[in-house]
């Protein structure tokens, strides 16, 4: 069993090194592993066949249609109207653009259901306009970074959709409602250190904003929130699936993206082939992690970890705060759609014989793997937002450490308080 960990984990890490793509690490590492148990026809059908049946699932059609309507939301004018609607309600206050900043990537990110197009649209924006007002441009960038990440918290979000199908005995409709309270947590956190950062850099106040115009603007960006709650209320009324709600988000954007004249019939071949390529490379990652998993549980893998794990310590607080090391290390390393799918079979046993619910683990692996979304070498949007601005990443890292502590706050809050999880989607009745 030691040999087979060696193997897959060497293997894997020396191509992601050589820059080799992780879909492609991940498959030659199972099938290499699998090659010490049997030959390598066997071997290769057994992964072919996994990879298959990965993406064999109803629910996983949803991704498409939520990356359609999420590349729709971009290039139709949305970004902005939920900007000016974040400043009527935060502008005013101490670091008011550092709170816009990241109210307007909490927001446009569940909407989209992508932390990188929040980073895009919002960024573009907003980073220019807080430098333009005296704002340091890498602490405006590490502000969109880690805002945009609550986005995959916040319904509707693929990755809540991904862990469903890991997990395998969770509801899609519960794991939406159960997102909400920690993604908000998470997103005060940033606001307050944000705001304090703020002040004691002296960043100037914006103008106070009239309340008629306040809520003209909050009016104006009414239609791009109300898909929150037409897609979110109608999955947990039971009237749609999450599978039929993606879909209803698209036809949703397409016509509110015509409405207000931000793209036309020429552009949908390019938002169309923009969606395709984007998802081709999402279920890619998705087989070949299935087929990993396969792999991890052919060879007791995730038993024998298990077996370690509470061997080191039966305290439910020491070994939850273990696993979170460990997939705060994992997410710096590897992106976040293969990572749920390994690390939900090796670990959610474990949680659960301590008493952790599925649905709570679910929230906590999610809010720590989008941590790493924005945790170097690897952070797929801290790279976007250092393009976006124009800066590198060695120049974010003094902003981002107090924004990375706020967020490691959030996530142990999360893990240790269960409620927040669990308190909204039992309210609704969705759990006992």
């Amino acid at each position: 069993m030691l040999i087979s960990i060696l193997v897959l984990l060497g293997i894997f890490f020396i191509l992601v090194m050589m820059g080799v793509s992780i879909a492609v690490s991940i498959a030659l590492a199972s099938v290499s592993t699998l090659m010490l148990s049997m030959p390598f026809d066997p071997a290769m059908t057994t992964m072919a066949q996994r990879l298959a049946g990965g993406l064999d699932s109803f629910t996983l059609l949803a991704i498409p249609f939520f990356v359609i309507s999420g590349y729709l939301m971009g290039r139709g004018g949305i970004a902005k109207r939920l900007i000016e609607a974040a400043k009527a309600l935060v502008g005013t206050l101490p670091g008011g653009l550092a709170l816009v900043n990241t109210l307007s990537c909490m927001l446009f990110g569940s909407i989209s259901g992508s932390a990188v197009a929040a980073t895009s649209a919002i960024g573009t924006f907003m980073i220019p306009t807080m430098e333009k007002e005296g704002y340091d441009k890498n602490f405006s960038t590490a502000v969109t970074v880690t805002g945009s990440i609550l986005g995959l918290l916040i319904p509707p979000s693929n990755v809540l959709i991904v862990y469903a199908v890991a997990a395998g005995s969770v509801s899609i409709a519960a794991l939406f409602m159960a997102g909400y309270v920690p993604g908000i947590l998470a997103g005060l956190a940033l606001m307050i250190v944000a705001a304090g950062y703020a002040k004691k850099e002296g960043y100037p106040l914006s103008d106070r904003i009239l309340m008629r115009a306040a809520a003209k603007k909050l009016l104006q960006a009414g239609p791009s929130i109300l898909m929150l709650v037409i897609v979110v209320g109608g999955i947990i009324a039971g009237i749609f699936t999450a599978t039929e709600a993606s879909a209803i988000a698209v036809i949703y954007a397409l016509v509110l993206s015509f409405i207000y004249r931000e793209i036309s019939i020429n552009d949908l071949p390019e938002i169309l082939l923009k969606s395709i390529e984007t998802t081709a490379m999402v279920l890619l990652l998705i087989g070949v992690s299935t087929g990993m998993a396969w792999v991890l549980a052919y060879e007791n893998i995730p038993q024998a970890i298990s077996d370690g794990l509470l061997m080191i310590s039966d305290n439910p607080i020491i070994i939850l705060l273990l696993i979170n090391v460990i997939l705060l290390i994992v997410g710096a390393f590897l992106d976040i759609t293969p990572a749920i799918l390994i690390f939900t079979p090796i670990f959610l046993p474990v949680v659960m014989e301590l008493g952790m619910s599925p649905l709570h683990f679910g929230i906590m692996l999610v809010l720590n793997l989008s941590i790493g979304l924005c945790t170097p070498p690897v952070g797929s949007v801290l790279f976007v937002g250092c393009a976006v601005a124009g800066t590198t990443i060695q120049k974010l890292i003094r902003p981002l450490v107090m924004l990375y502590a706020a967020l490691i706050v959030a996530l142990l809050l999360v893990t240790y308080v269960p409620f927040l999880s669990e308190g909204l989607p039992r309210a609704v009745g969705l759990i006992q």
